[in-house]
């Protein structure tokens, strides 16, 4: 059965010259199929239709987001964030080639990807793993901002020179508890081995439905961090006034809050695809990132 791909988007991460090889091949290979092949402003595409004589056409975020059936990302896992936040809404098949040492998002090696690209244009079956991801939004009276995809962690944290921070938190519309620390992370099973492990949170496997809450240097040692469906609805307000604290998605944005200010989050209607490599386990990624056994 042949494939339905039409259009691939591929995303490269910042001065990454060594990217352009593997542009010119996944370029010359698409064009010998008839299939088009569409980049972000930050492609070399003088040198890469120099090398090869194929056409990359050259579009915005939005307009790429909306163009493809399929984006390969050149880079590691931050780059993968930044493609997760281009998409949108966008359910498109994501591969992930990584040009550094194995990523927990971006697993492909660069000689993998050709033989993937091409059992996925033949219509075989291939494996997709559909992360979950949360939907964060900033109220402050009756304003509400809108709402922003994450695909790692919503964060609320302070700045190097203020105080400890007072944060109630409710789930579900239930009281959990108000907790006093440097600050506070919203975890999904993908960002779980990000900031949420740093902070002593543990690690989710990536299927499982559940959301990690984690305190950053909490006042009281017994508050923990919670593990808790990811359907539920986090409420989150802040509590400290005259304090500079800010909330943070993915590391991408962020935005001061002010004393009562709340951030709800909420499961997206979204996933995030990743084509996943047939020869590779998520231990296999864990075992080589945290050097276990080592």
């Amino acid at each position: 059965m042949e494939s339905a791909i039409r259009c691939v988007g591929v995303i490269v991460k910042p001065h990454q010259p060594e990217a352009v090889g593997t542009i010119c091949q996944l370029a010359a290979w698409l064009t010998e199929r008839g299939i088009k092949l569409v980049g972000t402003p930050r492609i070399e595409r003088d040198e890469v239709e120099r090398q090869t004589g194929c056409v990359i056409e050259i579009l915005e975020p939005d307009e790429l987001a909306a163009s493809v059936d399929l984006v390969v990302v050149l880079g590691g896992d931050g780059t993968m964030i930044a493609a997760a936040w281009m998409l949108g809404d966008r359910e498109v098949p994501v591969l992930g080639v990584n040009f550094g040492t194995l990523g927990y998002l971006a697993e492909f090696r660069p000689e993998e990807m050709i033989p993937t690209l091409a059992s996925i244009v033949a219509g075989r079956t291939y494996c997709l793993d559909r992360r979950v991801m949360l939907t964060a939004e900033i109220c402050r009276g009756e304003e509400r901002l809108p709402g922003n995809h994450v695909l790692n962690d919503v964060v609320i944290s302070k700045s190097a020179l203020a105080r400890i921070i007072e944060m109630e938190t409710h789930l579900n519309g239930l009281f959990v508890n108000t907790f006093r620390a440097d600050g506070l992370i919203v975890s999904t099973p993908t960002g779980s081995t990000a900031y949420n492990l740093s902070a002593g949170g543990p690690v989710v496997y990536p299927s499982m439905n559940a959301v990690v809450v984690t305190p950053i240097c909490p006042h009281t040692l017994s508050n923990r961090p919670l593990v808790v469906p990811d359907d539920s609805v986090i409420e989150i307000t802040l509590r400290t006034p005259q304090e500079e604290v800010a909330v943070t998605l993915d590391g991408q944005i962020g935005f001061p809050l002010e004393v009562g200010d709340r951030v709800r989050i909420t499961k997206s209607h979204t996933t995030f695809n990743l084509l996943q490599p047939a020869n590779r386990n998520y231990f296999e990624v864990l075992r080589s990132k945290l050097r276990w056994g080592r």
